[in-house]
């Protein structure tokens, strides 16, 4: 192994030892074409050159050799002198730079895999404490409800009726959470199976309406379609994006906080895709909130608050649907004027048929 690595040639050095030889000769054999000196020219002085140009290979690949060597050595002495003690022992005084090439490699792996741990670990406790505050309040009020019940409270009938219906609600939410917590888990690791169909959006915007229309009612907001074309057909998995639509503008409906409110959904027809927007005159997202909004459990407090009894997950879910689809999803909102979510769905091969546009 130590013969093998004596004989062992530096190809640059090499490289850089016959360039220079082959400049010499070729000056060389300039000076014998242009000189009148027969001794130039003779088969004696051939040889001497070819001799004297071998020899001067071998002495400048030694020589390159021990420069590249001497200048490899105070580099690599100054960079170990800055990388860790565990990566550099002390009995580790003769590195070529491959060597220390793979040593940074090893330490860059290892520096990887400390840090995804690290991630993993925040990322669990982070989960865990999203949960367990999510699964509290409704908990919570569940127990305080039956144990007012249980104190006497079940003998009054007004309130026995009202703590139930809190109670159905308090289940209800918990129910909402497991349910969102369960699709989100499934869409985070890839589990998420599309039913890819050809269905009329703006029918089912309508049918989302009317389904939301009793909560738009009590928060005093109007809901208004706003499209170029009576029918737009989409080509998407139905299901999903009836659960975004419904995330989009139930959250909408919550948030209002002003009066006249209303919601803008609106609808248009590009070159391959149908182009979806839902807008609305709430109070809007600060700048610095805007960024987190798709994060699981994340809420902008001053407008968000726990008791309107949301998951915190409906964002991160519409996000994973739409990436589901390979569509991005785009949020524009000016602090205490509005929100506007963007997201465009394929166009299905029904649109190549032309259809009556609104008057």
């Amino acid at each position: 192994m130590r013969i093998k690595n004596a004989v062992k040639i530096n190809w640059l050095s090499a490289a850089a030892s016959l360039l220079l030889v082959i400049v010499v000769g070729f000056a060389v054999l300039l000076f014998q074409f242009y000189t009148n000196d027969v001794y130039f020219k003779t088969r004696n002085f051939n040889f001497f050159l070819l001799f004297t140009l071998c020899f001067l290979f071998v002495l400048n690949y030694f020589v390159l050799e021990f420069l590249f060597s001497f200048y490899s050595k105070n580099q690599i002495r100054r960079i170990t002198n800055i990388l860790p003690e565990d990566i550099i022992h002390d009995y580790d005084t003769d590195f070529s730079f491959k060597e220390l090439g793979e040593k940074m490699h090893e330490m860059n792996q290892k520096n990887a895999e400390m840090d995804m741990m690290m991630e993993m670990e925040n990322y669990r406790k982070e989960y865990i404490g999203n949960v367990s505050h999510e699964l509290k309040t409704p908990l919570f009020s569940i127990q305080g409800y039956i144990e007012t019940l249980r104190d006497g409270g079940v003998e009054d009938l007004n309130v026995r009726d009202k703590y139930l219906e809190r109670i159905d609600k308090s289940v209800e939410r918990l129910l909402n959470i497991v349910k969102d917590l369960d699709m989100i888990n499934r869409f985070e690791s890839g589990q998420i199976d599309l039913k890819f169909s050809s269905f009329d959006i703006n029918h089912l915007i309508q049918e989302i309406f009317d389904l939301l229309d009793l909560e738009a009612e009590r928060e005093s907001m109007t809901m208004q379609l706003q499209t170029t074309q009576s029918q737009l057909f989409v080509f998407a998995d139905k299901q999903k994006i009836s659960q975004v639509l419904i995330n989009l503008i139930s959250n909408a409906v919550k948030y209002a906080n002003r009066e006249e409110a209303q919601i803008i959904v609106a609808t248009r027809e590009g070159m391959k895709n149908i182009h979806i927007s839902i807008e609305d005159n709430g109070m809007g997202i600060k700048p610095e909130n805007l960024p987190r909004i798709f994060e699981r459990f994340y809420r902008v407090e001053s407008s968000r608050n726990r008791k309107d009894g949301g998951s915190g997950l409906g964002l991160a879910i519409v996000k994973h649907i739409l990436e589901a689809h390979k569509q991005p999803i785009n949020v524009e909102s000016v602090y205490l004027s509005g929100t506007k979510f963007k997201f465009k769905l394929d166009k299905s091969p029904q649109e190549k048929i032309k259809k009556p546009k609104l008057p």
